[in-house]
């Protein structure tokens, strides 16, 4: 540790404490389920989006846009905007579509029962492969492609995310972790 770091050592027990944890203590929780009931807006078209404008939050809505602008009219959409910074995520029809209450949630109607999509990689995976779209047919080039989305969900946002919330939120700024 530098000298003008406070010393942390981790807890063998650890508990929640709601003051800690800067600009997003209040969003960052470690239970589980809805803290309000919220019934989700539901619209006409065959997919109900639920996000907002984050870098994690807009990957869902450019697929989707992309999958219009080449023709595919079953990927119509309607988006709804979950206010993170407000406790959106928490609500319990927000919790019913992603249990996780992280952004983004998406629901296809177009099936016999309403599948339910949460984890933007799970959605972009669900899509290229619902419409035939963005991902190879050939093996070595599908799995190719699959290698980059894997790694864009397991390491990009250490790389981007968390450079961001350290440099930029922290209510402690840590060269090694910036």
């Amino acid at each position: 540790m530098t000298a003008d770091l406070p010393d942390y050592t981790p807890p063998t027990v650890w508990k929640w404490d709601k003051a800690n944890g800067g600009r997003f203590a209040n969003i960052n929780r470690p239970i589980a389920g809805p803290i309000k009931d919220v019934e989700l807006p539901v619209g006409k078209h065959p997919f109900q989006l639920y996000s907002m404008a984050t870098p994690n939050g807009v990957k869902v809505t450019i697929m989707l846009e992309e999958l219009l602008a080449l023709g595919h009219t079953g990927a119509e959409y309607d988006a709804y905007l979950i206010n993170i910074g407000d406790g959106d995520q928490f609500g319990s029809g927000f919790v019913d579509i992603n249990p996780n209450s992280k952004i983004p949630a998406l629901m296809d109607h177009s099936t016999e029962t309403p599948t339910r999509l949460f984890e933007s990689g799970s959605m972009l995976l669900y899509l290229a492969e619902k419409f035939g779209a963005f991902l190879p047919s050939d093996h070595g080039k599908r799995t190719e492609a699959l290698n980059w989305l894997f790694w864009q969900m397991g390491s990009a946002p250490y790389l981007g995310g968390g450079f961001g919330h350290f440099y930029a939120y922290a209510p402690v700024k840590i060269e090694y972790c910036i």
